[in-house]
């Protein structure tokens, strides 16, 4: 991304010293130099300036082509199944990818991917119901499930009003600065990144889930470790699919509970893990209400 060969060498060899204490090289087969304007992908980012002269990070075509063709595979592949058969299949897909892209300019990629997600489910009833009308299809599989938003064209199933999330639901974050010079080798500075990371990673939870959540810094009341997450995120969309689906099961097999302290104020609900208050009721030190 250096405007001159001298300066980009300068760079590299720069870097290299930098790895060389760590006990890492580069990969001269995977390292090369290019212009800001040109950009390069990168984890299934790409990184480029543009004319405007905005450095700007967004999925790369590869990752929304790799992304495209796995919906499609699972969507076909799903082909005369129920509706909760492709709500299952795919809704873990469509949260681990866009929590993992949520970070960078994805708002345009987000659209698209629902547009095209819209064909595919479409396409899905159709072929389920091949003798009936257009308006039948679209009645009975798309309306405005999700009560939260002004959407007609979710798909979902109306018995039970279980719906297909969509990327553009997610939440653009933008990257955090690093505070100063603070670098992530710095043993003083653990605690810093440690709450950095926890701090950006959404949660599939209930409002009043989150809020108690973020009270607690995302603690259990009684043994004071992390309830749900780790200190070091997902780094690929596949990462976040798995820790998505986990979180949630850990949540619904009610592997963190509720538990109501007495106050002077009344009683106040707090979040602890299940086995630390079997813990504390097994021992008679139980303070709930």
């Amino acid at each position: 991304m250096c405007h001159s060969r001298d300066a980009a060498e300068q760079v590299k060899a720069q870097l290299a010293e930098w790895l060389a204490p760590r006990g890492l090289v580069f990969n001269e087969d995977k390292t090369r130099i290019v212009h800001a304007e040109t950009g390069f992908d990168f984890l299934g980012f790409n990184v480029r300036r543009y004319r405007c002269g905005k450095l700007l990070i967004k999925p790369s075509e590869a990752a929304v082509r790799r992304i495209r063709a796995r919906l499609r595979e699972e969507v076909r592949a799903l082909r005369g199944a129920e509706t909760l058969a492709i709500l299952r299949a795919v809704n873990p897909i469509v949260r681990g990818w866009s929590a993992y892209y949520r970070t960078v300019v994805s708002k345009e990629v987000f659209a698209s991917l629902d547009s095209y997600l819209w064909q595919l489910t479409y396409r899905w009833a159709l072929h389920r119901h091949p003798k009936k009308s257009k308006h039948w299809i679209t009645s009975r599989y798309f309306g405005r499930f999700n009560t939260a938003r002004e959407d007609k064209w979710v798909f979902g199933h109306r018995d039970n009003g279980a719906y297909l999330v969509k990327f553009a639901w997610t939440k653009i974050v933008r990257h955090q600065l690093v505070k100063g010079a603070s670098s992530p080798d710095d043993p003083a500075l653990t605690d810093y990144w440690a709450n950095r990371r926890r701090r950006s990673a959404p949660l599939p939870l209930d409002r009043a889930t989150m809020r108690l959540l973020q009270t607690q810094k995302g603690r259990c009341q009684c043994c004071g470790q992390l309830l749900l997450h780790s200190d070091q995120p997902p780094q690929s969309p596949t990462g976040w699919e798995q820790w998505l689906r986990t979180t949630r099961k850990a949540i619904k097999a009610r592997h963190i509970a509720y538990q109501g302290t007495k106050t002077p104020d009344g009683v106040q609900l707090r979040l602890a893990h299940a086995s630390c208050l079997r813990r504390r009721k097994a021992s008679g030190n139980g303070n709930s209400a």
